[in-house]
This record gives C-alpha cells, structure tokens and sequence, in this order.
C-alpha cells in the first residue's frame, strides 16, 4: 500500500514539475536604448466612478509611497527577469547604481509603508510580495517588459532625477491592487 502511495506521489510531482517547465518558452532579453525620459508605463484603465472609491482611496502623500515601492519592486523583478548575452542578468549593475541613488528613500519608504499599511489595514509583506508576483506574471506576456525596465532604470539613473517619486513605476498595479487617488473634491 505504501509502494503504491509512494508511486502516485512520485508521477504527481513529475507530472507538476513538467507543467512548470518553461520549454521553448524564451526569457525576456535586454531592448535597445532610447533617451531617458518618464513614458514607458504600460496603460493603465481608468478608475472607478468616485463615489465607489470615495471610502477606499489614497490621499496624494500615501499614493506616492506606495508608489516608490512599486518602482524598487519591479525593477528588482525587471532584474531577475531580462537577460543579456550569454544569458547573464541584463541589469544587474545599473540595479546596484539604482539602489545606491535611492538608498535613503528607501529606508524612509519602509517606514512610512508601514505606516500606511496601518491605517490602511494591509499586511507590508504580502503587499510587496503581490507586486512582485504580478510583476513576474508581465514577463512572459509584455513583449515591451524589458524595453520597458530599462527605459525605467534610463529615467531613474537619469540626472535629472533627484527624488524617487519622479520615477513612475513600469506598470501600475494600483487599480489591479484596488490603490486608487482619491478624487478631487
């Protein structure tokens, strides 16, 4: 009865470790330059009508450190994902220079998350774990995923950017993630 179970559960976690295989599906490669500049944000839809968002929604302040968190999570997801010749991490090092510039923020970003996640009433954690997983499910379906974090690191890198919340994140997960403004009243 044992060998039985055994056997079932051997042909069960190979039937599921082939299903996860990614055979000849390619990995995401690393685009041309451009000139750095904020327009590579995929589409976002629209919001909700105001009154359905009205008990829910962010005021400017919290937006945008939800927002800055977006930013450092996708490029970091951008930098597991893309590869560069030889299939080596594209953007390893300009990932490391993005970290350096933006060290500080990050560490006052961490605090006021978590103070936004208070009176928000959501989980820090798991919040930064769905933008990563969200941010992985673009890979293989966003023909642009790599040209588009680069883009981002272009503009983050750029001199003219001094402050995090002057970079937009590559996809804004925020209405997937229910993180609306909150209308002008």
């Amino acid at each position: 009865m044992i060998k039985r179970i055994m056997q079932a559960a051997l042909v069960t976690t190979g039937l599921l470790a082939l299903g996860a295989c990614t055979l000849g599906q390619a990995k995401p490669t690393a685009p041309v330059s451009k000139a750095a500049a904020p327009d590579y944000q995929a589409p976002v839809p629209p919001p909700p009508a105001a009154g359905n968002i009205r008990a829910i929604c962010y005021n400017a302040a919290d937006l945008a450190i939800v927002r800055a968190r977006m930013v450092q999570q996708e490029l970091q997801v951008v930098t597991l994902q893309c590869q560069g010749a030889g299939g080596r991490r594209a953007y390893e090092t300009v990932y490391a220079d993005f970290v350096g510039k933006f060290r500080p923020e990050f560490a006052t970003n961490s605090r006021s998350l978590a103070q936004v996640a208070a009176r928000k009433r959501f989980n820090v954690d798991q919040f930064v774990t769905e933008i990563a997983n969200r941010t992985a499910q673009r890979a293989p379906t966003d023909k642009d995923f790599c040209a588009r974090g680069k883009r981002a690191f272009d503009w983050a890198m750029d001199p003219k950017v001094t402050a995090l919340d002057q970079v937009p994140p590559p996809y804004d997960l925020g209405p997937e993630m229910n993180i609306y403004a909150c209308p002008a009243q």
